[in-house]
């Protein structure tokens, strides 16, 4: 009679490991656990050899580096994607009544698909009313915890910036003011204290005093769209400021070759350089130039996406300036002969750092992972450690193209290629 148990038991573990084995094969690098334990197994980013990551509760749990199996049916492993200018994407703007809770959704599950896996929605130059209602719907939308985890908080671009033709880019100049720290405040407050970034011209009128305040609230000082020369960009850094937005961007086309924005800028280690590398906001010898300045661990790369990303090419307005999409997706403001923003993903920019600097991918991909959450004190993401959230994207790596096949987002798979 003892027996018939001890067999029952057996039939029943045989069953449950085929179950494991059919779910297996049908999902070769994701093993999903019902008690929310999940592996994952890949080539690591940073050294082509095999890696498996078990996930628990959102968070890694343990790293194996296995020396069993082949990594001829894996994807590359990597933590996701983050970027931290985003100002909009598929006609959607983070500024202005265009934003819904179907709108916040069709762009986060769209950075999700390319393995963007946190972004800051970037709010730039507008009204006090406008940008008031702007910070209080992204607050209130941001009730949805599904998508509120790959937003850690929001990049205020302007209004605060150099009113000079090409170094305030297309800024509308009839909003461009004077720092305001109870304005600041009160957007502040409605977006819920979520202001984690702050872009400004350190040359204008008050911006030293906002800089401390930012800086005593924790608040990330970004210089940009700055016409300032180096005894006012060093005194920014002596206070605290740390990112330089859009590093060469945001700039007249002509400026004097030896005092100009750029070289104190470039010269000081104290600032990251963020840049965006798709190919027409730098040339690749600028891209190498700054690269090789400021070295792959002080660099991030950005996307500066904005609402046009994605649309077909032709005229469009945009807060009351008429801009065109090229052919070759370039997003140009022909009244003034400079760039409106940016057409492609941050992944793009993955893909030309690697060919215009000859770096290694796991350097390409620090740069848009690790390196922004380190700089934007981002302490719970951007690497493959133990404690760390599971965002981890799977993505293979052919011809110098990065096509993403999965995306996790706090231990769930948030997309996979169909």
């Amino acid at each position: 009679m003892k027996s018939i148990p001890r067999m029952l038991m057996q039939i029943i573990s045989c069953f449950h490991l085929l179950v494991l084995l059919i779910f297996s094969c049908s999902t070769p690098d994701i093993n999903q656990q019902p008690d929310k334990r999940m592996i994952i197994q890949g080539i690591y980013y940073t050294d082509g050899l095999p890696i498996s990551v078990t996930m628990e509760n959102g968070l890694i749990k343990e790293i194996d580096r296995p020396t069993d199996i082949g990594t001829d049916s894996l994807y590359y492993l990597a933590p996701g994607l983050i970027d931290h200018q985003v100002n909009g994407y598929l006609s959607h703007s983070f500024v202005g009544d265009t934003m819904d809770a179907g709108a916040l959704r069709k762009i986060t599950e769209g950075f999700w698909s390319n393995g963007i896996t946190s972004f800051f929605p970037t709010l730039t130059t507008n009204t006090d009313e406008v940008l008031t209602k702007s910070f209080e719907t992204l607050s209130r939308l941001l009730a949805d915890e599904h998508l509120a985890q790959s937003i850690p908080g929001f990049h205020l671009e302007g209004p605060y910036i150099s009113a000079e033709p090409g170094f305030r880019g297309v800024h509308n100049p009839e909003w461009i003011r004077l720092p305001d720290w109870q304005e600041f405040e009160r957007w502040n407050n409605a977006s819920g204290n979520r202001i984690k970034e702050v872009t400004i011209a350190p040359e204008v009128e008050g911006a030293m005093e906002f800089i401390r305040k930012c800086r005593d609230r924790d608040i990330v000082v970004a210089i940009g769209h700055t016409a300032a020369l180096a005894d006012d960009i060093n005194q920014a850094i002596e206070l605290g400021a740390s990112v330089s937005t859009h590093l060469g961007n945001g700039c007249a086309n002509t400026i004097h070759r030896h005092h100009n924005p750029l070289w104190p800028q470039l010269a000081d280690d104290r600032l990251t350089a963020s840049i965006i590398v798709d190919g027409f906001h730098l040339t690749r010898e600028e891209v190498r130039t700054f690269v090789n300045a400021k070295g792959f661990e002080n660099t991030v790369l950005v996307s500066d996406l904005t609402r046009l990303a994605g649309m077909p090419p032709g005229e469009y307005e945009d807060f009351g300036r008429k801009l065109v999409m090229t052919e070759e997706g370039a997003i140009m403001f022909p009244e003034e002969q400079v760039l409106a923003g940016a057409s492609f993903l941050v992944t793009r920019g993955v893909e030309n750092v690697v060919e215009f600097t000859g770096c290694s991918l796991g350097e390409a991909i620090d740069m848009a992972s690790k390196n922004p959450a380190q700089k934007l004190g981002l302490d719970d993401r951007g690497e493959i450690a133990v404690g760390k959230r599971a965002d981890i994207i799977l993505f293979s790596f052919d011809e110098g193209k990065l096509n993403v096949k999965k995306t996790v987002v706090g231990g769930e798979i948030v997309y996979k290629e169909n």
